[in-house]
Order: structure tokens, then C-alpha cells, then sequence
């Protein structure tokens, strides 16, 4: 038995799940390659690795939607085939992903039990009964959510809440989740967090799957690091630093994540005065061309809802918006405020940003239609050929042009989102969370990418709730507190501490 943080991992026991020498192919590229890897009863343990790094085929593999080409899964020491996920639910082996499989048209109780045979008499579902039973695994969890309330009208963190109730309801042994908290707030994640601990202490095995390295030092036992289809790692949180993982994640010194400052001009692209919506506040400010524009702050401050004025996605009250010397009208809307050069990758990508049934091509197609079309005809070769371009540029990993962005990682899902704002070759490119819910090794490709799009003058103005990366990313740092700027700061010599000072209203004069 070895102790690590609050918890004691044990180590001389059968482990719950143990994955021995997986290999998988998909058109003869090797997506795993001979991984190994186990979960200990009463363990929380992270599974961490780059887009493309293996994590989710092996995930879908030890839950019964992928078949090895060769390796053993053992449940408990006992070597099992999976012919589906339904068999492995039926080992106590259960996945809960980042988009939840929540049913928003039904009952809080009917999702808890979904797929679960429901207690009925004479072929009348028992609704007391049922949701009894649902009742019992939230008390486990510490909620108080209505049994009777719609699943679509609960916030995230009970949604997520529910997700993990549904599979206790399967008796789950092992319990996989793949970015929980991506959409989570500070204070939903800590709830999680108490969530998970309790599940621990009852002996559940429990693999994290995150891309926030802060949340797996304040929370995992052991984590495994993967790369390149192989597992290039296993050892206890306590033995390491986020620094050697990143390293080890990407083959690279961690000092390399982010680019150089490049030089800012003192030409004007944007000028903001007086601006005003439901929560922004007279906001005014200035952004230069070639200069990377950071704004932070607290959830709720008013920095997204900024992002959505400046895009034309939400009419402002009150205020002016200039970009190259062009005053934009108040209720512009996103197309004319897209033709005036100002162009806006959202934070919520897959709702958002693309169409996921739909291909590479057509994605970046959709937002050009105008240079990829004439006289109503629209050039399947002009599509091909800013397709290729993008994916060249953005180094978008994918079999080809034609698949859909659905089937990509979520790292290339944004680049495919850069790739049709950047066809347009705006003056001012905005950016909400523009790494949110990707690996440390395409958040660095992100990052020069953005010093690359500077150097050839576009002014990017990227929104992120981590304040490292605006220090690091950033020539220039605004903080909105109560929908105002709080603070205009270089981000050179620039810290956590007074960044923070800002964002809680404090003055640091």
C-alpha cells in the first residue's frame, strides 16, 4: 500500500481494471500500440497524453466499443472480452464523456435510470418507485435535484451530477471520466472533486481524464502518460511536477510552450468607446495592429459578453466600435461586422464553431462562401483548395479534407474553426477560450499560431479564464471586473497576484 495525498492507494491487490499490451489499427495507422495500463480499487488516477495520443481509443477500447487487435483486458485479475459497451456496464466498467448523455426532455429520475430496468407492475412504470430508486443514488452523491425537474433545465454541474448517478445505478466499479469540469465553474468544480473523493473512499476505481494539470495535482493518486499510441509512463502525483509532464507529454521542455513577444505597431485597428450591454460597462479601449490583446477575469464579469458585441453576435446599448477607421453600426450583426473584418472563434466550438456531420471542407466553406463561389456557382476545386491550405497552415491531423469534423480531437476540431476565420483574413480575430479543453501540445501550436497571425499584422483579442497562459500568450492584458476594465497591464512582468487584485476589484495603487 503506498500513501498518496489524502488517500491510500492499494497496490497488493487485484487491480479493478488493467489493460495489458492493446494494440489498435484504423487503415493501417497505429492508434495504440502495445499500452499497458491499470486502475487500483479506491484510486483516482489520471490519464493524460496530447490530442492524438492514444487516450480515447483506449478508453473506447476497455469499455467494449472497440475490439483489440491484440492484448488482454482483466477485470479483477480475469480476462474478459467486451462485445460491447453494454457487457462492459454489466462488469461495472462504465465511460461518462465531456458531451453527456443527458436526455433534457425527461425527468431527472428517468435519466438516473435510463437503460436500467425500470420497477413497474402489470407493464405500468411504479413513479414512486422510480424515483425512489434515482433518489438513492444521488443521496450518495450529496444532491438535492428534484426528481420530478427536466433533465435540459439543470445547470452543468448537476447535469454532470446525474451523468455519475446513472452509472452507480449500474453498479460501476470503475467509473472513466473524460473532461468532466471542461464546462464546469471554480466552485461546480470543487463540488466534483468532494464527489469523486467520497466515490474513492467507498472503493471505487475512478481514471481522470483532463487536460487541466492543476486539477490532477490537487486530485489524482497516480496518473499514466501517453504519447504516440505508446504509454510512456506510470507513477504517483506526489513524484512529480506539472513541468515534467508537460515535458513528457510533448516531448519538449515546458519552458517552450509559449512563442516569443513579437513587436506591436502603434497603428490603431480598434478603437471601443463607451461600450455598454446587459453586463459590460462603459468599456473603452484601444488595439493595435499586430497585437495580441488579452482580456481576464472572473466568471460573470463581462468579458465573453464583450467578445459577442465586438463579433456583431449582440447588439450593444450605448458605445462605439471602430475597426480601421469604419464605424461599425450598433445592430450590425455578424455578418456585416464579418465583412468589416472582424471575426470571432467562439468558446463552445462544437455548438458553435462547426457543423460535426459535416467535412473539414465544407466546414471552412461555409464561413467563404463568397471567394469560393461565382455567379451562385459554388467551386468545388476553390473548396479543395482553401481546405488543403488550412489544414497545411494549422497542420490539422485528419485522413482528409472530406472528414468530418466530428470524428476529429478536440485540439484539430479548433483548428478547423481557426482554419475557415483565418480563409477570411480578418483585421481583428477574437478569440473565447481559445485552448479550453485542449492538450499542452496543441495549446503550444495554438500559441504560434496567434504569434504568427500578429507578425503578419492581425490583431488578436483572445478571452481565457487561465491566467497563466494570458501572461504568457499576450503583449497586453485588460482585466474586466463587474462588467468594467479594472486594468490595463503589459503582460511582460505581469503576475498571478496582480492580475487577481484586478479581477476582485482591489486597486493596486
Amino acid at each position: 500500500m503506498t500513501s498518496v495525498g489524502d488517500a491510500a492507494v492499494v497496490t497488493d491487490v487485484l487491480p479493478a481494471l488493467e489493460a495489458i499490451d492493446i494494440a489498435k489499427s484504423f487503415d493501417g495507422v497505429h492508434a495504440l500500440k502495445g499500452v499497458s495500463f491499470s486502475v487500483q480499487p479506491g484510486e483516482i488516477h489520471a490519464l493524460l497524453g496530447e490530442n492524438g495520443a492514444g487516450k480515447s481509443t483506449l478508453i473506447k477500447v476497455v469499455t467494449g466499443l472497440y475490439a483489440p487487435d491484440s492484448g488482454q483486458i482483466r477485470r479483477e485479475g480475469e480476462d474478459v472480452v467486451f462485445a460491447n459497451v453494454r457487457a462492459a456496464h454489466k462488469a461495472g466498467i462504465v465511460a461518462l464523456y465531456q458531451e453527456l448523455s443527458i436526455v433534457p426532455t425527461t425527468s431527472v429520475a428517468e435519466n438516473v435510470l435510463l437503460g436500467e430496468q425500470l420497477p413497474s407492475r402489470a407493464g405500468i412504470v411504479n413513479g414512486r418507485a422510480l424515483r425512489r430508486q434515482a433518489r438513492e443514488q444521488l443521496d450518495r452523491l450529496n444532491q438535492k435535484i428534484s426528481m420530478r425537474k427536466l433533465a435540459g433545465d439543470l445547470s452543468p454541474v448537476q447535469q454532470t451530477m446525474v451523468a455519475v448517478a446513472r452509472a452507480l445505478a449500474t453498479d460501476a466499479r470503475v467509473l472513466i471520466l473524460d473532461e468532466p469540469t471542461a464546462s464546469l465553474t471554480d466552485t461546480e468544480i470543487r463540488e466534483v472533486f468532494t464527489v469523486l473523493r467520497s466515490l474513492r473512499d467507498e472503493g471505487v476505481a475512478i481514471v481522470y481524464v483532463s487536460h487541466r494539470l492543476e486539477e490532477v495535482f490537487e486530485l489524482c493518486d497516480r496518473l499514466t502518460i501517453m504519447r504516440n499510441g505508446e504509454t510512456i509512463t506510470t507513477k504517483n502525483v506526489a513524484d512529480t511536477t506539472i513541468g515534467e509532464v508537460i515535458s513528457t507529454m510533448v516531448g519538449r521542455n515546458a519552458d517552450s510552450l509559449y512563442p516569443e513577444r513579437g513587436k506591436t505597431s502603434t497603428e490603431v485597428t480598434l478603437v471601443v468607446e463607451g461600450l455598454e450591454g446587459r453586463r459590460v460597462t462603459d468599456v473603452s479601449f484601444t488595439a493595435h495592429k499586430g497585437e495580441v490583446l488579452g482580456i481576464g477575469g472572473l466568471a460573470g464579469s463581462g468579458r465573453s459578453e464583450l467578445l459577442r458585441i465586438l463579433a456583431g453576435a449582440q447588439a450593444s446599448k450605448a458605445g462605439t466600435i471602430t475597426v480601421g477607421g469604419q464605424v461599425i453600426p450598433r445592430r450590425a450583426g455578424v455578418g456585416r461586422v464579418l465583412a468589416a473584418g472582424v471575426a470571432l472563434v467562439p468558446e463552445e466550438r462544437r455548438s458553435q464553431g462547426v457543423l460535426l456531420g459535416s467535412s473539414i471542407q465544407d466546414n471552412i466553406a461555409l464561413a467563404n462562401i463568397s471567394s469560393v463561389s461565382r455567379l451562385g456557382w459554388v467551386s468545388r476545386g476553390r473548396i479543395a483548395e482553401i481546405a488543403k491550405r488550412g489544414m497545411a497552415d494549422l497542420q490539422i491531423k485528419a485522413r482528409s479534407a472530406r472528414q468530418p469534423v466530428g470524428e476529429l480531437s478536440g485540439g484539430n476540431q479548433q483548428k478547423v474553426v481557426l482554419a475557415k476565420m483565418l480563409a477570411r483574413k480578418p483585421q481583428v480575430l477574437l478569440m473565447d477560450e481559445p485552448t479550453r479543453g485542449i492538450d499542452v501540445g496543441t495549446k503550444a501550436e495554438i500559441y504560434r499560431l496567434i504569434r504568427e497571425l500578429a507578425a503578419t499584422g492581425t490583431t488578436v483579442i483572445a478571452v481565457s479564464s487561465e491566467l497563466p497562459e494570458l501572461i504568457g500568450m499576450c503583449d497586453r492584458i485588460l482585466i474586466m471586473h463587474e462588467g468594467a476594465i479594472a486594468g490595463d497591464v503589459p503582460a511582460e512582468g505581469a503576475d498571478d497576484e496582480l492580475l487577481l487584485s484586478y479581477a476582485y476589484g482591489r486597486s493596486t495603487s
